[in-house]
């Protein structure tokens, strides 16, 4: 199965996961196994009617919530240490590598039907936006309030905030604010 809204490009679909919550606006995507199920048949990793459960959906949140924090190591120099959390989730979903095309692919082991199924095209995502070089230019937004994961596509991969015009303009114009009180 197909990302069908992200096309081919895997960065975007995990940027779209990452961003089920809107830290911002306390707004939650993935509030329900239901919601879980949605969000999956709407990108085409599931197909429609796929049921999610309560554990589906703990491990959608503390996935999301793992790719977050180590997309926010992205701004440093070196590659960050995946989240436990994380690699603990990463290493309990269905995956094996498929050797079949011109490369290697992770697939998921368990039947298309299942939420379990989904989270592993979602986790697969990341080797592939390895492989596409993406990964790496997948970052969090730096302003604290925000936490918007954004492909960062400047030159020099540079970029700090999801948005110059919003979050950029919050955190400078408290820098200069703190800088004039003195």
């Amino acid at each position: 199965m197909a990302d069908v809204r992200s096309g081919d490009d895997p960065a975007l679909l995990l940027q779209d996961f990452v961003n089920t919550l809107d830290v911002d606006s306390g707004t939650e995507g993935l509030a329900s196994p239901a919601a879980l199920a949605t969000w999956l048949a709407g990108r085409g990793l599931v197909p429609d009617g796929t049921p999610a459960g309560d554990a589906d959906l703990a491990t959608a949140v503390t996935l999301r919530e793992g790719l977050r924090e180590a997309m926010a190591g992205h701004h440093g120099p070196q590659e960050p240490d995946l989240p436990a959390e994380l690699d603990d989730t990463l290493s309990a979903l269905p995956l094996r590598v498929e050797l079949t095309g011109a490369r290697p692919a992770l697939v998921p082991l368990d039947p298309p039907a299942t939420a379990a199924a989904g989270l592993a095209r979602v986790a697969a995502a990341i080797t592939a936006a390895a492989a596409a070089g993406t990964w790496s230019r997948l970052k969090v937004c730096q302003e604290g309030t925000c936490r918007w994961a954004f492909l960062d596509t400047s030159k020099n991969r540079s970029r700090t905030w999801c948005s110059m015009r919003t979050c950029g303009n919050r955190t400078k114009t408290r820098a200069y604010r703190a800088r004039n009180r003195a």
